[in-house]
């Protein structure tokens, strides 16, 4: 890393203005969990974990995030959000054992006129005391300008006024938000290097929103700027369109800009999953550094150049972030596709044997079926008529459930070439079905791995008596495999994917 690039700070705000995204409450749990693997995991420096006054669950998630990061080291990058309310945010920040206020004023005329009624002295006032009360009672304060983007474009005077009369008040941050998205990089750069300029002791910020699509583009430009702490969060969480994504904002300020940060780039796929999961909001697949699919390659043609060169890599390389590259399997595969999951499995076939494996690939995707590397087996075996992967065949399955009851499975299974029968009871027919099929399997030394994920889907438009797909995300050796069944009963197409995963580990026994 070059030591004498410029460092930019990271501040991250998916607990606070994250958030506002709609449908998203994190739990005080959840807020813990998250916020303690954005500093010591991630490395953000700086972390926005709430809004004052919200409620008394709030406050203790708050009060446990401030505790936690007392007693590790990283007591004044907590913030919290306030208003110009005197004492009121203030008294509940000391009361949670905060250290930081970031005091939201108004950043625009209009705001200040129409939504508080207020002058621009008026409002100075009423900031100024409680700027002062937050440094009485030993906090550090920061200030968000809210609405600055469209107050520096209609009323500058007001913008100049307002930080004429609170630059020396003892703040330490003047974050400067496009509260609306509302900006072009050139509208940034201009304004900012302007600001800069106009205030060369303060220390602002830059706290943009996607409503355009622009965000990350104008993190650049306010660095350009000169800003060296920019604000975001995971998965592009926030009100409407979201905030910037930490992810996306990271990579470009290293790669495109050469910039120092603290980021620890192998953690940003599991901070992603953890987020997903906890606010329900899925990413896109094809979301930068993040999606499920950036790091895999579908043309034929590109998995061959990968092979023959690298051709088609960049620095935006899976390992980096603690991720694998794939090569999708479908209409579009090539040789070089089918070869490179071949590797992945360790079986060899003769050319002859790849083309007609290939051909069924093909076929199978020109009919929209999805294809995983975990299927390529299974495809072999029917191809070629091998034996190899018909460990365990299912002869006979039945599974009952009813309301408020344990639901029962009895199956019978031939097990390389033993016929075994068993019983099983769950919370659901595919899990009896599990304790079914573990119980035959007990003499084997096999169990099935840990479930990481369960997903059906029917075609869009199905009807009730359409066929489902069940793909399955299993933790196998610390790696992830899917596996996946189709039928027209839910729990058979589970069933299937789960028969497909104990055929894998029963032919890595044998």
């Amino acid at each position: 890393m070059d030591t004498e690039a410029r460092y930019i700070q990271v501040m991250d705000t998916t607990l606070r203005d994250g958030e506002q995204t709609q449908g998203v409450s994190f739990s005080p749990a959840e807020k813990v969990s998250i916020a303690k693997a954005l500093l010591e995991s991630l490395r953000v420096d700086r972390l926005e974990v709430a809004s004052a006054c919200v409620s008394d669950g709030e406050q203790e998630a708050v009060r446990n995030i401030n505790e936690w990061a007392k007693a590790e080291g990283f007591e004044n990058a907590v913030e919290i959000l306030g208003f110009a309310d005197h004492k009121r945010s203030v008294d509940w920040i000391v009361a949670a054992n905060g250290r930081v206020i970031n005091l939201l004023t108004k950043g625009s005329e209009k705001h200040c006129r129409e939504q508080l009624g207020k002058t621009l002295e008026e409002h100075v006032e009423q900031v100024l005391q409680t700027v002062n009360y937050a440094l009485e009672c030993g906090l550090k304060v920061n200030v968000y300008l809210e609405d600055w983007s469209n107050g520096y474009a209609d009323s500058r005077d007001y913008v100049f006024g307002f930080m004429d009369s609170i630059k020396d008040a003892g703040i330490d941050h003047f974050m400067l938000p496009d509260t609306l998205g509302v900006m072009s990089p050139e509208e940034v750069f201009d304004s900012l290097s302007d600001m800069c300029a106009r205030y060369p002791e303060q220390q602002f910020d830059f706290h943009p929103h996607n409503d355009y699509g622009l965000a990350t583009a104008n993190i650049m430009a306010a660095v350009r700027a000169g800003i060296n702490t920019i604000h975001c969060t995971v998965n592009c969480l926030g009100e409407r369109a979201g905030n910037a994504s930490v992810s996306e904002v990271c990579v470009v300020l290293r790669d495109k800009m050469g910039m120092r940060l603290s980021i620890d780039e192998s953690h940003l796929m599991r901070l992603s999953n953890m987020v997903e999961n906890f606010s329900g909001k899925w990413v896109s697949a094809n979301a930068p550094v993040i999606g499920a699919d950036v790091f895999t390659q579908t043309a034929g043609i590109h998995a061959d150049g990968d092979k023959k060169g690298g051709l088609y890599e960049s620095k935006l390389g899976p390992e980096r972030f603690a991720r694998t590259r794939s090569y999708a399997l479908g209409k579009m595969s090539g040789k070089a596709s089918l070869s490179k999951n071949l590797e992945r499995l360790g079986i060899t076939l003769s050319e002859e044997n790849q083309k007609k494996v290939l051909e069924r690939i093909v076929r199978l995707g020109d009919s929209k079926q999805t294809i995983t590397t975990e299927d390529l087996p299974f495809i072999i075996a029917d191809v070629l008529e091998s034996e190899d992967y018909k460990h365990i065949r299912l002869l006979d399955c039945s599974v009952t459930s009813q309301i408020d009851e344990a639901s029962i499975a009895n199956i019978s299974v031939d097990i390389q070439g033993k016929q075994v029968t068993s019983s099983g009871v769950g919370n659901g027919g595919f899990d009896a079905f599990i304790d079914a099929v573990n119980k035959a399997l007990a003499p084997y030394a096999t169990v099935l791995p840990e479930l990481v994920d369960y997903e059906v889907r029917i075609p869009k438009g199905g009807h009730t008596s359409a066929l489902t797909e069940c793909v399955i995300t299993w933790d196998h050796h610390d790696e992830l495999h899917k596996t996946r069944g189709v039928h027209s009963n839910q729990v058979f197409a589970s069933i299937l994917a789960a028969l497909r995963m104990i055929n894998l580990q029963l032919h890595e026994k044998s």
